[in-house]
């Protein structure tokens, strides 16, 4: 069987940053290494064409690479030997397997609490990975977790339209939709109903909440670098939340323009060395 070699999207399509010049040179590599196959893995679990069995199989070739049984996926075995020499663990890029491997065969989720479940395996491991990467704490997980599952509840918000209509995946919790009076159906729409609008606002406020556990993170870790980078981060996240509570996902991209992701970067950055300064005063932060 032949390998997907992916969608030919790239780091910079994503809508966060990833290895950016804050993090220092000597991790860019292996966070690089780990996206890339996070990356094939979503193009596989996303692709239109393949059927959930051929999604399957694909993500079993990725694993076999990572585990060593074989070479077929480049970027897995890439990773397989960096992890290696690092002396770092697979187990994250494991995890994230696992979520790629429920949307293959999953395409509705029940409740809030089944989203966050799926959150745990789609989103909270690059988030570790990182902190693992750094040498930090796993007493760092818990915020880092919420942080990473904000993320996703962003993305799924932006795209709901888009991932209904083009591979029948709806992350709008069902019970909510129900609550609502709303069938899956209404997010085909051109624009959201009143109801729709409602519960997509609603949903952004629950993801308020996730952001607001998470904002303890950057003056929990070592690494003033890795610090900046998780503020530019939270601050972007929080700006798309604050405009998710406000737009229509399915009228328009809801999203931040240049300026705006300049303006919000930079308050994050600079928000994150205050709180380290206040926080640590006369402290000597690593790199």
């Amino acid at each position: 069987m032949s390998v997907y070699q992916g969608s030919g999207k790239g780091h910079r399509d994503e809508n966060f940053p990833v290895a950016s010049f804050l993090i220092a040179p000597e991790h860019r590599d292996v966070v690089m290494a780990f996206y890339r196959v996070a990356r094939l893995a979503d193009d596989i679990a996303d692709h239109e064409s393949l059927s959930p069995r051929e999604k399957l199989d694909q993500l079993d070739l990725v694993e076999g690479s990572l585990d060593g049984a074989s070479g077929a996926v480049p970027q897995a075995a890439d990773l397989r030997e960096i992890l290696a020499r690092r002396g770092l663990t697979d187990q994250h890029a494991r995890e994230l397997l696992e979520a790629f491997r429920r949307d293959a065969v999953k395409s509705r989720y029940e409740s809030w609490d089944d989203l966050m479940d799926y959150c745990r395996y789609s989103a909270a491991p690059v988030g570790r990975f990182v902190l693992d990467v750094h040498g930090e704490s796993r007493a760092t997980w818990a915020a880092s977790d919420a942080l990473c599952a904000a993320l996703q509840v962003i993305n799924h918000l932006q795209d709901c339209g888009a991932d209904y209509r083009k591979i029948d995946r709806v992350y709008l919790p069902a019970d909510a939709l129900a609550a609502a009076g709303l069938g899956v159906e209404s997010l085909g729409a051109q624009a959201c109903a009143p109801a729709l609008l409602r519960l997509i606002h609603d949903l952004a406020e629950r993801t308020g909440t996730l952001l607001a556990a998470s904002r303890p993170l950057a003056s929990q870790v070592v690494s003033t670098r890795l610090a900046v980078e998780i503020g530019v981060i939270q601050s972007l996240a929080e700006r798309l939340t604050a405009r998710l509570r406000l737009g229509d996902p399915l009228a328009e991209r809801v999203a931040l323009g240049r300026a705006a992701m300049a303006m919000a970067a930079a308050g994050g950055a600079a928000g994150a060395l205050l709180r380290r300064l206040w926080s640590r005063p006369g402290e000597a932060v690593a790199a």
